[in-house]
Parts: C-alpha cells; structure tokens; sequence
C-alpha cells in the first residue's frame, strides 16, 4: 500500500530517532548529528539500572518491591516498573534509563496493538525487562509493531478519531495522524533522555 504523502515525513522522522536511539544504546558507532559517525560503547546493566541519586523509579523484581516513592510494580514476568496510582506523585521522580525504556517500548507495543491488533493488551501482560540485552531486543520488537501499524494506515485511517484505542492517553479522542505525531514526540524526547543519562554515567564513573 502507497505510504500516504502526510505520513511520510513522519514515518521518516520516527525512523531517524528510532536508528539514532539503537545505535545510541548498542552502538558501536552513532550520528553525531551531522552525518559524523562517533564511537559508542553498548549500555551496561549498571548503566542501565543505574539511580543518579534516592528516591529514583526504576525497574525492579516483583518479589522486591516497588522503590520509594513507588507503590506498586507493574508489568508481566519477574521484573516490573515502579509507578503509583493516579495521580503521580508531583514534582515527578527522576526515573532511571531502565524505567524510560521500558516504558517507551511498552508504550509502543501497546498502541501498536490498540490500533491494528487485539486491542487488549494492558500493561500488566507487557513483560518487563531486566538486563539491558532483552531490553533493547524487546524495543526494537515495539518499535517494529508500530511501524507496522503506520504502514497500514491510509489517507482515511490518518483522518479517523479513536482509529487506536491505546487506553492511556487521548488517543480516543484524537485524529490518528495526530497520535502519529505524539509518538514521535515520546521517542524523541526519550531517546534524548536516555543517551543524557548514558553522558552522565560515563562522566561520573570516568571521574570516579
């Protein structure tokens, strides 16, 4: 099916931020930005769980609890995200790279199946992940159903309020293209979230 013209743009900015994302975490080079290719190291397991500083959200085994100010886990397997009924707590807990990517690609698996799956999955089926390893293989699996989702969409899809039913934003209420957009803003201000904290990890351990 012909990608429709007010998608392309988009689907190539998600593409941009989701190869700079990748090759940020596993490297072993990324673009600097200017075509430049600079070496990067993969992310570690102390990178990936690492807490900046108390009271941070993280990922963490069921049979261990939620970390303050958390008050439940949530998630399928052994691990799970901290989080706490609504409302969040205000100002946010910083949340550590394992806590942004596993929503990200929570995130992603979840729209993309509420808009051309099941659309039932909850957060509580999507598995959570405790090593960096499963967890950049598990955001690339995301990030290729929701691919997949735009790829099916066509002029009307783009213009259909509630085409995805994703139950934890406005997606109901919202034209698809508009929800497209929205996504690509999560991933890129994600994605510039956590390769700040993977610069910040290495200037610390470096100095240390």
């Amino acid at each position: 099916m012909t990608v429709p013209a007010r998608l392309v743009p988009l689907l190539a900015q998600f593409d941009f931020a989701l190869q700079r994302l990748t090759d940020r975490m596993a490297g072993p080079v990324m673009d600097s930005g200017n075509g430049t290719d600079v070496e990067v190291g993969p992310m570690t397991d102390a990178e990936y769980l690492w807490e900046p500083g108390p009271g941070c959200w993280s990922v963490r085994r069921h049979a261990d609890g939620p970390g303050q100010p958390a008050t439940l886990l949530v998630g399928a397997g052994e691990f799970g995200r901290d989080t706490t009924p609504p409302p969040h707590p205000a100002p946010p807990p910083f949340t550590t790279i394992a806590w942004r990517l596993s929503h990200l690609s929570e995130m992603l698996a979840l729209r993309a199946d509420h808009t051309n799956g099941s659309r039932s999955l909850t957060r509580d089926d999507y598995p959570v992940s405790g090593d960096v390893a499963t967890a950049v293989v598990a955001f690339g699996t995301a990030a290729t159903a929701w691919r997949d989702a735009l790829l099916a969409a066509d002029d009307a899809t783009l213009d259909t309020v509630g085409h995805s039913t994703y139950p934890h934003g406005g997606d109901s209420e919202e034209l698809f293209l508009d929800v497209v957009w929205w996504v690509n803003q999560e991933l890129l201000h994600h994605g510039a979230e956590i390769a700040l904290l993977r610069d910040l990890y290495r200037l610390g351990h470096a100095a240390a």
